[in-house]
């Protein structure tokens, strides 16, 4: 990513530096068709030159800090992206407790309505449902919290998501200009 970026500043640098040489060469073509206009023409010039570097030095502390927004904006929807993997591994490991205890207390369920001869006692059965029905519902509370956070991380990776893409157009449209000039 760093790399990419330092490519891309320095393009845009390179470019501007090529759009005054141009500039330049135009300007002493033009200077050279007759000696009287050589003075106006080379102050011209020179005027020019001037603005050209003026502009030149302005756009690269603009590119600096556009590139530096970029990374940040980058950097924000990396994490967000690392976070919402996270939380929908979280969900998933809960949702395979929630299911685990489902299932053991359905186990326990049909011992209570269908006794074996070789099962524990039914008072005994009947208080391992309890404690399983109320571990089911802190289960299910668990899979709840890490959806919802699920949710709310993915929304806030779409919005940076949205940044991010604004930002890039902003940097396109810098280079245009700069391509223009």
């Amino acid at each position: 990513m760093k790399s990419s970026t330092i490519v891309l500043t320095l393009g845009l640098l390179m470019l501007a530096i090529g759009t005054v040489h141009m500039s330049a060469a135009q300007g002493a073509a033009r200077t050279a068709s007759s000696p009287e206009d050589v003075l106006p023409a080379l102050l011209t010039e020179v005027r020019g030159l001037r603005a050209a570097m003026e502009e030149m030095a302005s756009a690269g502390p603009r590119v600096q800090l556009a590139l530096g927004r970029v990374q940040l904006q980058e950097q924000r929807v990396n994490n967000l992206a690392r976070r919402l993997e996270e939380a929908r591994a979280h969900a998933a490991e809960a949702q395979r407790e929630f299911d685990a205890v489902q299932q053991q207390l359905q186990g326990i369920e049909a011992g209570v309505r269908d006794p074996r001869p070789d099962a524990p006692p039914l008072a005994q059965l009947q208080a391992m449902q309890r404690e399983l029905q109320r571990e089911l519902v802190r289960r299910g509370e668990n899979v709840q919290r890490f959806t919802n956070e699920t949710s709310a991380i993915e929304a806030d990776l779409a919005t940076e998501q949205g940044r991010w893409i604004d930002l890039n157009q902003r940097m396109e449209a810098l280079e245009q200009s700069l391509v223009r000039r």
